[in-house]
């Protein structure tokens, strides 16, 4: 059996974004590219996009799917590998703390929200570990049907656009 490869290891793979062009029925993207091109990105591109985001400021999974459609010039971004590869900056960011970085030098991972606004379970540390982080940057948590969520999230969207 092989070695297991960390999560820093996945992020700094080299592995490059490429395009389908056909994406077939009932796979993940479908529908919504309506025809179009989808962008399959690499988890250092997502990795990449997530820095972006500033303290104070959120950003849902979708945000981050429209950033890299628009960068890649597509109609979507894969939804299921784009949430992969989130979960696999917070994973070589929490390795990175574990090794003693300082946190201005960790992608802020716990600043992607799910649709809605609410935080994301899958995350290192779940939802708690998320919004402690959150509540240092200043961003308020409260919960919402059961789950947390950040109610102001719309307002507090970048400005600019992720993508650069």
């Amino acid at each position: 059996m092989g070695k297991v490869r960390s999560a820093i290891d996945h992020l700094t793979s080299g592995r490059a974004p490429h395009i389908v062009h056909a994406i077939p029925p009932g796979a993940p993207g479908y529908r919504e590219a309506n025809g179009g091109a989808m962008v399959v990105s690499s988890p250092a591109e997502v990795d990449e996009l997530v820095r972006r985001i500033a303290q104070g400021e959120v950003a849902t999974l979708d945000d981050v799917r429209a950033a890299l459609a628009r960068r890649h010039a597509v109609a979507v971004a894969c939804p299921v590998s784009t949430a992969i590869f989130i979960g696999m900056s917070a994973r070589a960011a929490e390795e990175r703390r574990a090794m003693g970085e300082g946190p201005t030098m960790l992608t802020p991972w716990w600043r992607v929200l799910k649709k809605g606004g609410f935080l994301n379970p899958k995350l290192p540390g779940g939802m708690e570990r998320q919004a402690t982080l959150l509540a240092a940057d200043g961003v308020r948590v409260s919960p919402l049907r059961r789950q947390l969520a950040v109610f102001d999230y719309e307002a507090r969207r970048p400005s600019r656009p992720l993508e650069g």
